[in-house]
């Protein structure tokens, strides 16, 4: 069984506003060539809510780590390792990388904390247009990632990754500020928005202006649950990076 797969027209209603992943042309014309974890990574298509195809890069874990149960500090730094030239280059426009945790039993926290949440805070700490999200963690590994982000801070999104693309049952690890959970919570109900809108449609409730909401909205992509988008002209707007969390 091929290590890389390709997914076509893998419908999905979660996954938004995620561009396609530029690669150089390989020789034979087919799919791009990728620097750093080719051997790691299945290259799919997925069809969000507009019907524009994307591609997606998904790392699974099993085949990177000696799994299925994870120890150490030392091997959560060697996976980062392998994760680290995914982020090398800063792609032009966002795009998601799933961590698919599929057969690995357990991960102790230091390996944890050396791998996926250091990962986490190198990419959002810049801003970066790549947004890590953990697929198929079973429960033992959910909680203690729970566990490392209740001391560490920030939040993770996970969801459920099928073999054809599909994401599904998103979740957010972590808690939010009440003023950023009531933006979020905003976000995820309107499906898109501005700084704008939310100031002109929630104003009587909070009673603050636009900077504010810049401020809030700016906030939740730094953490990576909503991406920004000027595509549309100078006004930012932004939506969830899984619909339904």
């Amino acid at each position: 069984m091929p290590v890389i797969e390709a997914f076509h027209g893998a419908r999905s209603f979660y996954l938004h506003g995620l561009e396609p992943l530029r690669g150089r042309p390989s020789p034979d014309g087919g799919y791009p060539s990728l620097s750093g974890l080719d051997r790691l990574q299945d290259l799919g298509y997925l069809t969000h809510m507009s019907h524009v195809n994307n591609m997606i890069r998904r790392v699974r874990i099993a085949e990177a780590t000696p799994g299925p149960v994870l120890s150490g500090a030392l091997r959560g730094q060697g996976l980062l390792a392998k994760l680290l030239p995914e982020v090398a280059v800063e792609p032009n426009a966002p795009q998601a990388l799933f961590l698919d945790f599929s057969g690995i039993e357990a991960a102790t926290a230091s390996f944890l904390r050396e791998s996926v949440l250091a990962f986490r805070d190198l990419v959002r700490n810049r801003r970066s247009n790549i947004y890590p999200i953990i697929a198929n963690a079973d429960e033992a590994v959910r909680e203690d990632l729970a566990e490392l982000v209740k001391s560490r801070g920030g939040v993770l999104l996970t969801c459920q990754l099928a073999q054809d693309g599909t994401a599904s049952d998103p979740r957010v690890i972590g808690d939010l500020d009440p003023k950023q959970q009531l933006t979020f919570d905003l976000v995820r109900k309107r499906g898109e928005t501005d700084a704008a809108e939310l100031m002109r449609e929630h104003g009587a409730n909070e009673p603050v202006g636009s900077t504010a909401w810049n401020n809030r909205l700016s906030s939740l992509v730094g953490l990576g649950l909503i991406i920004e988008d000027m595509s549309s002209g100078r006004t930012k707007r932004y939506r969830p990076v899984l619909q339904g969390v």
